[in-house]
């Protein structure tokens, strides 16, 4: 069957705003040097006043995946909640101009638009401030139940977990899906995330989730295991479809009674592992929603991935398109 989308992205919508700086800046404005800080919106509002001119990206983890879905190709629509600000309007128009439909109403009173605040420095460190705001009030009143239906595969950020509103848009969406006939994928985000939310994770896990992303040590927090080979163990007898990823070690793909490793893509320089784990999903849900065979979704995450750690930012420069005809993956 065909699908006017092949995924739809459910995520936290953050602006991110990223600036050269000098380590002069930092310590003026007091800002922790390559650390990622969370604040509230009074003082994004004052970094904002004082940062050098940069450039302002729409991203969030489901958003970059999203982005990199579109980087090969694919066809996809995004939901989470902005503001309606400079910044969502931003967020809004950085989606429409890679080629992604957005279908969140703005909300119109309540926190302002998230944004992370990039201030970078001569030797490569990155200084993230990060405000959550609006991304955290997504419900299920923002859930667009139709363009759900209309896509092959719905890919949930776990972060959103953390938020009683947006689980409650969680399970409309995948109920959505469902119905559909279409498959739920999901990535676990963050082991601390995890941690807060295993039991629950492990429940979706049984009932709810098709497709896994994780990477090796979120999936041994999941199992509560202290080794990778205790993490296949666990996931063999589930019924859906794993893929946990291992930095320089490659991936494993696992489904039911098939088990592939792959290796990592090379890459000359590592400059910024940022937004790896979601451009692995980006590839691998590009090469499923397409019927290719399970190695080679695991191939076309992994190229990826390299590409994206060549560089700082958490969105491809490339053509992931080019980059994987060059590497005769399609």
């Amino acid at each position: 069957m065909a699908h006017k989308y092949d995924v739809a992205g459910l995520g936290n919508a953050i602006v991110d705003v990223i600036a050269p700086t000098e380590d002069a800046f930092l310590l003026e404005h007091n800002v922790a040097k390559g650390v990622m800080s969370l604040i509230d919106e009074y003082r994004a509002h004052q970094l904002l006043k004082v940062l050098p001119e940069g450039r302002e990206v729409a991203g969030g983890s489901a958003a970059n995946t999203m982005a990199g879905l579109a980087s090969f190709g694919g066809k996809g629509v995004f939901m989470g909640k902005v503001r309606n600000d400079r910044l969502g309007d931003s967020f809004a128009e950085g989606l429409k101009e890679i080629g992604l439909d957005y279908t969140t109403k703005p909300a119109t009173d309540g926190a302002q638009t998230a944004c992370c605040i990039i201030a970078g420095t001569p030797d490569g460190q990155r200084s993230m401030n990060t405000y959550l705001g609006a991304c955290r009030e997504l419900t299920p009143e923002d859930i667009d139940e139709d363009a759900i239906a209309a896509s092959a595969v719905l890919y949930i950020e776990g972060y959103l977990w953390d938020e009683p509103g947006a689980k409650a848009a969680i399970e409309k969406a995948m109920a959505a899906i469902k119905q559909a006939g279409g498959k739920v994928a999901f990535t676990l985000s963050d082991p601390f995330c995890v941690e807060r939310w295993r039991s629950e994770f492990r429940d979706l896990l049984d009932n709810k989730i098709d497709i896994l992303f994780a990477n090796e040590a979120e999936a041994m927090a999941l199992f509560e295991v202290d080794s990778f080979d205790e993490v296949l163990q666990a996931l063999k007898p589930w019924k859906g479809v794993a893929a946990v990823t291992r930095s320089e070690k490659g991936c494993v793909v696992i489904d039911v009674d098939e088990v592939h490793v792959l290796d990592a893509f090379p890459v000359a320089k590592v400059v910024d592992t940022t937004g790896a784990g979601d451009q692995f999903a980006a590839g691998f849900l590009y090469g499923w929603t397409r019927d290719m065979a399970l190695p080679i979704c695991g191939k076309l995450g992994a190229l990826a991935a390299a590409e994206i750690i060549s560089h700082y930012g958490a969105r491809p420069e490339t053509s992931l398109k080019t980059l994987a005809a060059k590497a005769n993956l399609l």
